[in-house]
């Protein structure tokens, strides 16, 4: 992505790098919430929250690619409040911190690991980051790797990046490992969204580590 790009959801889902992702989500943080999630109705995070907390989520959680923290805070107001964050933007996470739902951020590319020790969290939720030009299925074992046995994982996959990229075939892979996989399918944008993405759907990938 060039850096005069637009920051907008067309230069997201053109993203082929982790550097062309730092450099879109420097420029986006600060208009990200109002020019983009507001504008465009964009319920995801609420509904992979909710999705999470009515499969029995709870506990120390982890929320990959937070970014500028709407799916914590909406984890927050459905009564979830130890939850950490991370992303690959720093300057996202800053205004993530401002919002006061998280226990702790930090900067880290979950494609490369994370700085966190095996079965630390109690649950892992995911807001768009499973989704084109950003994180593919090999990221799930890292994911398994710091959630608790027992543990429940809700991540939202583009439903074009889940059938490009082989999520079926992974989540088949990892049978022995976990267990209770479901599949809803969802809307990612509200009755009030408009534009080329606003009929975007994908699933919400629940299941819990064996």
């Amino acid at each position: 992505m060039c850096a005069k790009s637009k920051p907008d959801l067309d230069a997201a889902y053109a993203l082929k790098t982790p550097e062309d992702s730092r450099r879109l989500y420097a420029a986006w943080a600060e208009t990200y919430d109002a020019g983009f999630a507001e504008a465009s109705d964009y319920v995801l995070p609420k509904k992979v929250a909710e999705q999470f907390v009515d499969a029995g989520g709870g506990g120390a959680v982890l929320d990959i690619g937070a970014g500028t923290g709407l799916c914590g805070q909406a984890l927050a107001v459905l009564g979830v409040t130890q939850v950490d964050g991370t992303d690959i933007s720093p300057e996202m996470l800053e205004v993530a911190q401002k919002k006061r739902v998280y226990s702790t951020l930090f900067t880290a590319d979950v494609t490369l690991g994370l700085p966190v020790s095996d079965g630390h969290y109690d649950g892992v939720v995911s807001s768009g980051t499973f989704t084109n030009g950003h994180v593919g299925p090999g990221a799930l074992d890292e994911l398994l790797r710091v959630t608790r046995a027992g543990g429940l994982l809700a991540l939202s996959i583009n439903g074009v990046h889940f059938e490009t990229w082989g999520f079926a075939q992974k989540l088949d892979a990892l049978a022995g490992q976990i267990v209770d996989l479901r599949l809803p399918e969802i809307r990612f944008y509200g009755a009030h969204a408009t534009g080329a993405h606003k009929d975007d759907t994908g699933y919400v990938a629940l299941f819990r580590k064996r």
